[in-house]
């Protein structure tokens, strides 16, 4: 593999976008081909194996790019198991980070909230991870169906979105969490309506960063981090490329990346 490769991010949708941005901006020298699976999001109400099946092959045609590492930009994808997902590529995959430490750090209360997609919040994961580091923090997860939906829809100036953050912050606002984290890469289309539901007393936090960083040390435990020149963006979907440039215009500078619509059979 070659420094000058390209890194691929892939989400099932829009949502990695968000991890998108925060990867362009800590790594300017870096090439990115994103694959948002537009044609078939969401991935959630699946079978297992048909999502297994899925990835891979957004994964196989991403090597067929010629990839050096890869950057699955989804919560849901991540509980899947990263090595399981990686298979027999060579390069080296990376998921998303949980955000235990961020989010202790955050939290004087020790009181913490988890907004995830209903089956990131069935695998527990996140609660694990936090009382695993702190066994005395009081941990409230909660499944946010409605949001990516609505996000994938475009439907921020709508009365649903609102209602529906509202929804789902009132219990964990009645049991006074002042730490949040989004843990769907699709959260961070909203992060300013969901600060304004909870108020300055929550801090809210996006594991973007922090995996952004799991993905930068990566790189460099490979010898694969380019170090020079101005990285290109290229921004691929399986359908709807249109609506993917307009979503993408909240995250990116988008009149310096390219835009495609793929056939993931077509490598």
């Amino acid at each position: 593999m070659r420094k000058d490769a390209p890194i691929g991010v892939l989400d099932s949708g829009v949502g990695g976008l968000s991890v998108l941005k925060c990867l362009h901006q800590l790594l300017p020298h870096e090439d990115f081909i994103y694959v948002g699976d537009t044609a078939r999001t969401p991935y959630g109400t699946r079978p297992e194996q048909e999502i297994r099946g899925f990835v891979a092959e957004i994964i196989d045609w991403l090597a067929a790019q010629g990839v050096k590492e890869v950057v699955i930009a989804c919560n849901t994808l991540t509980m899947l198991g990263v090595e399981s997902l990686k298979g027999e590529h060579k390069f080296p995959v990376v998921g998303m980070s949980k955000g235990e430490q961020l989010l202790l750090a955050a939290s004087k209360k020790k009181k913490i909230g988890v907004f995830a997609t209903p089956f990131t919040i069935s695998t527990e994961a996140h609660k694990k991870a936090i009382l695993a580091v702190d066994p005395g923090a009081e941990v409230y997860p909660m499944g946010c169906a409605k949001f990516v939906p609505l996000i994938e829809g475009e439907q921020f100036a709508s009365a649903e979105l609102p209602k529906a953050i509202a929804e789902y912050a009132a219990p964990l606002k009645a049991a006074g969490v002042d730490a949040l984290i989004l843990s769907c890469t699709h959260y961070p289309f909203i992060r300013e309506q969901i600060a304004a539901e909870f108020g300055p007393a929550v801090t809210i936090i996006d594991p973007a960063e922090a995996t952004s960083q799991l993905a930068i040390a990566a790189l460099q435990e490979a010898g694969l981090a380019k170090t020079e020149g101005r990285g290109r963006v290229t921004v691929c979907g399986t359908a709807d490329i249109d609506r993917v440039r307009r979503l993408a215009a909240r995250m990116l500078p988008v009149a310096e990346c390219e835009f495609k619509e793929i056939n993931l059979q077509e490598k």
